[in-house]
């Protein structure tokens, strides 16, 4: 049990950071119904994984195995956090020639575009805007690479976005379950292994 004990608290601690990670980023977004869900695990873990380490103070692989949970939890938080791709981000092109192209192919892709024209450092520039789901930021950034492939944007986070056009999808039933953990589970359900007769 003691050998067992520092990957115990190890694995626990990696947890405790994930969910807190995760959590955090959840609750900047203003994700309210979420964040308390992961909360709850969270702090169970965490009441294991410290009660451990105060039992075994005289153990340094018990510190260790807690700070290297640590580590790995912060890095793994962000990690998944990127791949659900969950939120709308906004994203902001400019460019110097005319944009009429650019506009023509984002809107028969589906997505809601303004534009603007602005004075940029070098001249008169156009500059556009468009809300999307971050998992669509790879096709958008695709439509604007086709266009200019050195086109300037930037895509900042949203944190809540209502009406607007967005690329048609397959409605979701309205429920008791938020639409951010429907996606996670999706997520998780498609990087199972297929299961085999």
């Amino acid at each position: 049990m003691i050998t067992a004990l520092p990957v115990l608290v190890f694995f626990a601690e990696t947890c405790v950071v994930t969910l807190s990670t995760v959590r955090t980023i959840f609750v900047a977004r203003g994700w309210k119904s979420l964040a308390p869900f992961l909360g709850f695990f969270e702090v169970s873990i965490w009441l294991f994984a410290i009660a451990q380490v105060m039992q075994n103070l005289t153990s340094p692989s018990c510190y260790i195995a807690f700070a290297g949970g640590f580590s790995l939890g912060n890095f793994l938080g962000v990690f998944i956090e990127q791949k659900l791709a969950l939120g709308n981000v906004v994203v902001h092109i400019t460019i110097r020639e005319k944009a009429s192209e650019l506009i023509k192919s984002l809107k028969e892709a589906g997505y809601g575009v303004t534009a603007l024209d602005a004075q940029g450092t070098t001249g008169p520039v156009q500059v556009i805007f468009t809300v999307i789901k971050r998992k669509q930021l790879p096709t958008v950034v695709a439509i604007i690479k086709g266009f200019d492939s050195k086109a300037f944007y930037s895509v900042n986070d949203l944190k809540s976005a209502a009406e607007g056009i967005f690329p048609t999808s397959k409605r979701r039933s309205r429920g008791l379950i938020p639409a951010p953990v429907l996606e996670m589970s999706q997520f998780a359900m498609q990087r199972l292994p297929a299961a085999t007769d």
